[in-house]
């Protein structure tokens, strides 16, 4: 039976350690003033997975409403077959 009390830090790597200004490398990449834009794309294709899925906000480190910028452009770019729909 495990004591109740204090608990020892977690040591591990994990997905979310560090502090919370930590940026995706797709955010790292892209400016905050730069646009995102459905015709740029080999900058989209950083937003975007090995099968063709839109990456999660967790993982390109954007914000709400950049993701909702990102997942547009991709969807459009893909329309005007400027991009796969898979990887």
């Amino acid at each position: 039976m495990k004591k109740k009390g204090k608990s020892k830090p977690r040591s591990g790597g994990g997905f979310r350690s560090g502090t919370k200004g930590n940026r995706g490398a797709f955010a790292r990449e892209v400016k905050a003033e730069m646009p995102i834009d459905y015709k740029n794309v080999e900058m989209l294709a950083k937003g975007v997975g090995s099968q063709g899925q839109i990456l999660s906000s967790r993982r390109t480190g954007l914000n709400t409403k950049r993701q909702r910028e990102l997942k547009i452009a991709i969807k459009r770019a893909r329309h005007m077959s400027l991009m796969a729909f898979v990887g």
